[in-house]
């Protein structure tokens, strides 16, 4: 059983890694659109920022993912292994069909689902964390394009008299500190998401006492409660992420980069120091927003800012409906999941 509970472990760490290369437009897809720097550069730009967060940012939503969604009674090895493999095989299908749905919102619905399928739904915590979830569905993004289009027009205002060469060769430098601001934003709130489902297994109490009298390197995966994040697990979360950004996903980078809107590296700027904002504000109250909402948002507003008529509505519609559909999606397959590996106990026992 401990070999169980350890192999989960790694294969939520796998999760954050396609995190990261499934998110990685997220943070690349406008300093890539705008040319301020090439594929590779910008993966690599990100993968530092993205870990340089663990220096920066708190463990406020990891400690919400890990005890605020889910009963701690209800949440088992199976509730946690079904959560990840809903989440894992929705974000390799979203993936691969270049669509920017959220990684976090896979996790947190795989999370409902299997707790659901595993102890029914007063399992949930509801409304609570959940509440806030489905809100910041709605609220994140409407947030960033407000951010995105408010940045906009005052640099507008301020740059009004500037020709458009002098005013691009301003911002392409500047863009680098935005990439690296919203880099930073995405690796804080998302690697804290693993840290939580990490955390919120070891400290169940049907894993937890599995591993209260080991001794040796066993002994790091007792974890008493879910009010501390051990070093480790934080540590293990970012360079995960970052190593999955550091690979990519160009599918999603082509349709954030250039196909919502086209980009100059001031709409870049404003879009990504829009989108990082919204996002460290959550992170600083402890909500797991989703960072390709915000930043998607931020795109927009940024379009909206230049012409209405510049934003491709028709496809920032179709992934609006990918955020719809991603938490019972994501639910549906690791209730599945769970339904599975539950079954293969039962007839173990037998």
């Amino acid at each position: 059983m401990e070999a169980y509970v350890v192999a989960i472990v790694a294969i939520a760490l796998v999760f954050d890694f396609i995190n990261g290369f499934h998110d990685s437009a997220n943070s690349i897809a406008t300093i890539v659109g705008t040319r301020v720097l090439g594929p590779f550069q910008a993966v690599l730009w990100a993968a530092v920022f993205n870990f340089s967060a663990l220096f920066v940012v708190g463990t406020a939503v990891a400690k919400a993912v890990s005890a605020g969604y889910v009963d701690q009674a209800a949440v088992g090895a199976n509730v946690i292994a079904a959560a990840l493999t809903g989440a894992i095989v929705w974000n390799l299908i979203t993936w691969w069909f270049g669509i920017p749905s959220s990684s976090s919102h896979a996790l947190l619905g795989g999370f409902g689902g299997a707790a659901i399928a595993s102890a029914g739904w007063e399992a949930l915590k509801f409304p609570g964390k959940w509440g806030q979830t489905i809100a910041a569905i709605a609220l994140s993004p409407a947030l960033g394009a407000i951010m995105g289009l408010a940045l906009m027009v005052v640099v507008y205002r301020l740059f009004q008299r500037t020709a458009p060469g002098k005013v691009d060769k301003f911002f392409r430098p500047a863009q680098l500190v935005s990439s690296a601001l919203l880099s930073l934003a995405h690796g804080g709130n998302d690697a804290q998401k693993t840290m939580g489902i990490i955390v919120g297994l070891l400290s169940a109490p049907s894993v937890n006492r599995l591993f209260a009298d080991e001794a040796g390197w066993l002994r790091i995966f007792n974890v008493p409660t879910a009010d501390t994040i051990p070093f480790w697990i934080e540590l293990s979360a970012y360079v995960a992420i970052a190593l999955g950004t550091l690979f990519g996903g160009w599918r999603i980078v082509h349709t954030m980069g250039t196909r919502i809107t086209k980009l100059r590296p001031v709409g870049g700027f404003c879009a990504e120091t829009g989108g990082a904002i919204v996002i460290l504000l959550a992170s600083r109250l402890g909500i797991p927003v989703s960072t390709t909402h915000t930043i998607t948002g931020a795109i927009v507003g940024v379009g909206a800012a230049n012409r209405v008529r510049a934003v491709r509505w028709g496809l920032a519609g179709n992934i609006v409906w990918a955020w719809i559909v991603t938490i019972p999606a994501s639910g549906l397959l690791a209730a599945l999941s769970a339904v599975i590996l539950n079954a293969l106990v039962v007839a173990g026992r037998a």
